[in-house]
């Protein structure tokens, strides 16, 4: 099979197929470009580019909120209001700092560009201001859960007399009217006149590819149509940059964006950058290599000292601030001194009854805003510790996780753990999409601030910069953020790497557990960890490796393991097993496996959309946000699902875009979430798409049996031990850097 990057469709499973691959492939190519140009590629952890980040993720992780809203409406809205107060706080600062003076050649030119905008003839937020106050925005109290969810479409959408406007502009052009809607919602206001007078424009629309825009403006423009139209290197500047945050990416250095835009065809390419950078489009960023480098001083001759060595970045306004935003959140804490609910004694009391890294951990968060806890599955007994012990210190303590299923086995966790104190339903859990929308969670002060002393966030390397931002802006001043998770899994599907960076930043405390995962799987999945794939022993068939010779062979045997061997020897009922594979396209894709699952263990004329009652499905309510479930019915109110169990409504017009069958799911897909039992997929010509980030997390996703369908032969172990995370480019650490001091 050709298999298709498994992060190519994870977050939208309906989108339509091809515009969506193709828009995850264009990612891809723009990392191999940056590659050849001396940049780190744009690829994400499991070296494809992670598409499922193509907007900012929303809410909808328990597909629970509002009767008028859904979850992932809900935590739009409060996406956009975040938004509007940064650029709000950006637009009341002071005039930009007198940096880059001494700059020349590409650098300078683009610095000229901005501070000619600054200047007052065209409007561009900067990037060289200095963070101001971050004012706390009011927030009602959240709605809790009622039900069902009414997964409908967001509201406000553009006018019929817009859309039919903008597709007679299509239809002008030769482009397909299925474009029109979207169009007219990318652009807004007088979208079918914006068009005509800049068809490259029609890059802002999700899936659209640089050669059918191109079609499109030579259909308008005629012989107008050039290569060097400086519209085009504009749009395709902006296209690249959103490709890259696709990718995971928060910028692009100048020499990897300029070298996509020249395999694009813009002749001119740095003035493409520096007409996206005059237009608002970008943002251009002077950042130093060695931020601890004083500034060079003018000697006694009047000479000046050789410059200070920089990086020009380029990227988009909202990665931008948001990555600002998180610094100054993180900052805020790391220099803070904690709430102090509980005297020192009470803190010291209780860590020295815990025992090893528990004990650490418990230490920490009695004296620090911030902290980091790493470890595998068997770790999450010390979060739960730290909150037994918060709470009963009388601290308003929260848990916070990537996933429903997550959520619900931290408590179920909670609640086996036997020890004295607030039994489990004094237990506080939400999903992390859940707790921004205000569909779960304490619920928020008069400040706008969440109600409470302690929030651990579990799943952390799944937090982007985007989410991570309204996170550390929905704490109170006082509180304390335990980020836990553990590193060696697959990053987050929108743009950053947050943990990463914390951790490689010391900013703050690093609690390692050493509690490892027990058992065959254990073993196994902390060899892949460290680069070595171990063979164990597994007297009850913990691990069982399937050897195939081709991709048909892959899926009649994944069938036979889900629907016989598993249950019959390992005794995990088909329902309670998971079928992990690289890519959702070719022939042992997660659309092939699904087709071949459903045959074997639901039949039925899929009257509604391909759905019958009792498909599994994965269920996306907002892009980057993945919940796997049941369906119950269909109705005129559209598709009924039971999502970690609790009933969801897709409307029928949105059900092709949101819903598609889950027996199989990408890496992606399932990280936060255990089964039972696994199933990993590896056909023969998937051994492009495995890394170790990858293998870690598929292996990981079994709590009892692991069974590999295994037919990359030596491409498996070659993976583990050399095909590690690609690097994202970010500015996090810098940020950090010059407003928290590294611990060591």
């Amino acid at each position: 099979m050709s298999t298709d990057p498994e992060t190519t469709e994870n977050a939208e499973p309906g989108t339509p197929g091809a515009a969506a691959e193709d828009e995850a492939q264009e990612a891809d190519a723009t990392a191999g470009t940056a590659a050849e140009s001396g940049r780190t590629s744009a690829a994400d952890g499991d070296g494809t580019a992670a598409a499922d980040g193509e907007s900012t993720p929303a809410a909808g992780g328990d597909g629970a909120g509002a009767t008028e809203k859904s979850e992932a409406e809900a935590e739009l809205a409060a996406q956009r209001v975040e938004r509007e107060r940064i650029e709000r706080r950006k637009a009341e600062k002071a005039a930009p700092v007198d940096s880059g003076a001494k700059l020349s050649g590409k650098a300078a030119d683009l610095l000229a560009a901005v501070r000619a905008v600054e200047s007052g003839r065209t409007p561009v937020a900067t990037a060289f201001e200095e963070p101001g106050p971050a004012p706390r925005r009011p927030a009602p109290e959240p709605v809790r859960r009622p039900q069902p969810t009414q997964a409908a479409a967001p509201a406000g959408g553009p006018a019929p007399e817009a859309v039919g406007a903008v597709g007679r502009v299509l239809a002008d052009g030769g482009a397909p009217d299925a474009l029109a809607a979207p169009a007219a919602a990318a652009l807004g206001e007088d979208a079918d006149e914006q068009l005509r007078a800049d068809p490259w424009l029609l890059l802002r629309v999700g899936g659209v590819r640089p050669e059918q825009a191109d079609g499109f403006a030579r259909a308008l423009l005629g012989a107008d149509c050039r290569p060097d139209d400086e519209r085009r290197g504009r749009a395709l500047t902006g296209w690249l940059l959103e490709q890259a945050a696709l990718a995971g990416h928060t910028a692009l250095e100048m020499s990897a964006l300029t070298a996509a835009l020249a395999q694009r065809g813009v002749p001119d390419t740095e003035a493409a950058v520096q007409s996206a950078v005059a237009e608002g489009e970008a943002l251009v960023f002077q950042d130093a290599l060695d931020p601890a480098a004083p500034e060079p001083q003018t000697g006694e001759d009047g000479e000046e000292a050789e410059e200070r060595p920089v990086r020009i970045l380029i990227g988009l306004e909202r990665c931008a601030l948001a990555e600002e935003s998180l610094a100054d959140g993180l900052a805020r804490l790391i220099n803070s001194v904690p709430k102090q609910d509980g005297s020192a004694e009470d803190w010291e009391q209780a860590a020295a009854a815990a025992k090893g890294s528990t004990a650490e951990l418990l230490r920490a968060v009695a004296g620090h805003g911030l902290v980091l806890h790493t470890g595998g599955e068997a770790s999450l007994t010390e979060p739960a510790a730290l909150l037994r012990t918060a709470a009963g210190l009388g601290l308003r303590a929260w848990a916070a996780t990537h996933t429903p299923g997550g959520r619900d086995r931290f408590a179920a966790l909670w609640a086996g753990q036997g020890q004295e104190g607030p039994g489990p339903d004094d237990m506080s859990v939400a999903t992390v999409a859940g707790l921004l929308s205000g569909a779960e969670g304490p619920g928020r002060d008069a400040d706008g601030a969440l109600d409470l002393d302690l929030l651990v966030v579990l799943d952390a390397p799944q937090l982007d910069v985007e989410t991570g931002a309204l996170l550390l802006e929905s704490l109170p001043d006082g509180a304390r953020l335990v980020l836990a998770g553990d590193p060696a899994v697959l990053w987050s599907a929108g743009p950053g790497r947050v943990f990463a960076d914390l951790l490689g930043a010391r900013i703050c405390p690093r609690i390692a557990s050493r509690r490892p995962d027990p058992g065959p799987l254990g073993e196994l999945v902390s060899g892949v960890g460290i680069g070595e794939l171990q063979q164990v022993e597994a007297p009850g068939k913990e691990v069982v490796i399937v050897p195939v010779r081709d991709a048909g062979e892959a899926v009649h045997r994944t069938v036979q393991l889900v629907a016989d061997s598993v249950p019959r020897a390992i005794g995990v009922p088909a329902e309670q097993t998971v079928v992990i594979t690289p890519g959702h396209g070719g022939a042992a894709g997660t659309r092939a496996l699904n087709a071949a699952l459903k045959e074997r263990l639901n039949p039925g004329p899929g009257r509604f959309g391909g759905f019958d009652p009792g498909d599994r499905i994965a269920y996306s309510p907002a892009p980057g946000r993945t919940v796997t479930g049941t369906v119950v019915k269909a109705d005129a109110d559209g598709l009924h699902l039971s999502c970690a169990g609790i009933p969801v409504v897709v409307a029928k017009e949105r059900v092709e875009q949101s819903v598609r069958h889950g027996w199989a799911l990408t890496a992606h897909q399932a990280v936060g979430d255990r089964w039972p039992a696994a199933v990993v997929v590896l056909p023969g010509d998937a051994a492009q798409a495995l890394s170790r980030p990858w293998v870690y997390t598929a292996f990981g996703r079994a709590g009892r049996h692991l069974s590999v369908v295994h037919g990359v032969e030596q491409a498996l172990p070659r993976a583990v031990a050399e095909v590690v995370a690609k690097p994202r480019t970010t500015r996090l650490p810098l940020l950090l850097a010059t407003q928290a001091p590294a611990t060591g």
